[in-house]
């Protein structure tokens, strides 16, 4: 029997479903968002023994489109697109390293980074965009009227976007709060060729022009409210614990401002505890900003409501969200992983991914969101230091110099406890030797 796929509403009282090559966002009985399901059934027929197999032999291999960390598991992703319109550059298969020293640092013995930036475009947003940018490259060959594709983004949606549009040779459209974004996530779709409109709002105002744009079934939604990208960036749960021979980890943490990489996240394991090749399920973390932090304020509340905010300016910028679109979505996947919410100050998030980047690491600030959310669960026995932790690293921390050169010159609205900065001395070898033999002394100091 042939696998196939299918968008259904997640309203549990409707569950209408969708072919999934209809240009639909939400679902047009109940108004709920749309997830793609999979016939679990015809999926099951292949045992989980031979799952695996198949995800290894295919893993980074040259065989077009399988080498690809998404679409080496396409049986689980978008099964029906002929491999011919499936847009790829490679993407998944990024690092996952074990933060030995950093680890020992904040009390915790087994903690792995995930670094799903280390990809084209910088940011874990390419997982999802091949397979909505593929997606659209086979309906355009079918007869669907779509012009080109659009997202408001906060940065690493843009690039993403741009950059497979680019490759796929469909126009694109991003609209990006102006003046919120780094340089460089600025410079990304411009140089990719996207149309890009700067609007004087943030990003929640940006999501709602992209919305009525998009009524035009000739301008294709690409946000993560539509589905189609969270069937790639579910890729990250499953790569995770294959990466470490199919064992589980006890904890994920994952940044989250819209949300969709959350239950994407989420939707990966199930498929691969619903067929077999793993017992049990991780807990997840979600780790907010403070001054963007909607999620946090209902996990307090155990979710019994959810109040949108106006998101203030923060360091996190790709997270600085009050209004997340996938927030129905999010809840439902931490109550079904015991999940957890925190949410971290920008002297935190900004300490946090400094004291990393002594370590080895490069941190962005999303990152340093979750790894101060985990120094934060730690000190409160909420994360025991023999569990196997992992973070998700979102994107590349060269998208924020601009955070890097202020924190180091230490020019932020607070203290910055771990800037380095250059020190200034004239072409003398006595004041080069005179100013290490100080700072030698001190660093050996420091670390006694």
């Amino acid at each position: 029997m042939p696998y196939r796929a299918w968008f259904q509403c997640i309203n549990d009282q409707c569950k209408k479903q969708y072919p999934l090559n209809s240009i639909i966002y939400r679902c047009t009985a109940c108004g709920s968002l749309l997830e793609v399901q999979h016939d679990m059934q015809v999926l099951a027929h292949r045992s989980a023994t031979a799952w695996m197999k198949l995800f290894e032999d295919r893993y980074k291999s040259t065989q077009w489109p399988y080498g690809s960390g998404v679409w080496g598991k396409k049986e689980w992703i978008l099964p029906q697109i002929n491999d011919d319109n499936v847009v790829s550059l490679y993407e998944g298969g990024s690092n996952l390293f074990w933060a030995e020293r950093f680890g020992k640092m904040i009390g915790i013995d087994n903690l792995w980074l995930k670094l799903c930036g280390n990809s084209h475009s910088g940011s874990f947003k390419d997982l999802g965009m091949t397979v909505l940018v593929s997606m659209v490259k086979q309906m355009i060959s079918e007869g669907a009227p779509i012009q080109a594709v659009a997202c408001a983004s906060t940065g690493d949606t843009s690039a993403a976007l741009a950059v497979y549009c680019a490759a796929a040779g469909i126009p694109s459209i991003v609209l990006l709060p102006k003046g919120k974004i780094s340089i460089a996530q600025l410079v990304q779709p411009i140089a990719n060729g996207a149309l890009v409109l700067s609007l004087d709002t943030d990003f929640d105002g940006c999501m709602r022009v992209v919305q009525e744009i998009t009524k035009d079934e000739t301008i294709y939604l690409a946000n993560s409210m539509n589905s189609l990208r969270i069937e790639g960036q579910k890729t990250v749960g499953i790569e995770i614990v294959q990466q470490f021979d199919w064992e589980v980890p006890d904890v994920i943490i994952i940044p989250g401002g819209n949300l969709g990489n959350v239950s994407a996240l989420g939707s990966g394991l199930l498929m691969m505890r619903d067929l077999g090749l793993i017992s049990r399920l991780p807990r997840i973390v979600v780790a907010q900003a403070e001054r963007a932090n909607p999620l946090y304020r209902s996990y307090l509340k155990n979710f019994e409501t959810f109040e949108p905010i106006q998101a203030e300016k923060t360091l996190a910028s790709a997270i600085q969200i009050g209004n997340p679109v996938s927030i129905q979505k999010a809840i439902r996947t931490l109550k079904q992983f015991n999940g957890i919410v925190m949410d971290a100050t920008e002297q935190e998030l900004a300490d946090a991914a400094a004291l990393g980047d002594t370590t080895g690491m490069f941190n962005c600030p999303h990152t340093g969101v979750a790894l101060a959310a985990l120094i934060k669960l730690i000190k409160a026995g909420k994360i025991d230091k023999s569990e196997h932790v992992v973070v998700i690293s979102t994107a590349h921390g060269l998208k924020f110099t601009d955070f890097k050169v202020k924190y180091h010159e230490g020019t932020l609205d607070f203290p910055c406890h771990y800037a380095n900065k250059p020190i200034d001395l004239p072409p003398n070898v006595d004041a080069v030797k005179e100013a290490l033999r100080q700072e030698l002394k001190k660093r050996r100091e420091q670390n006694v």
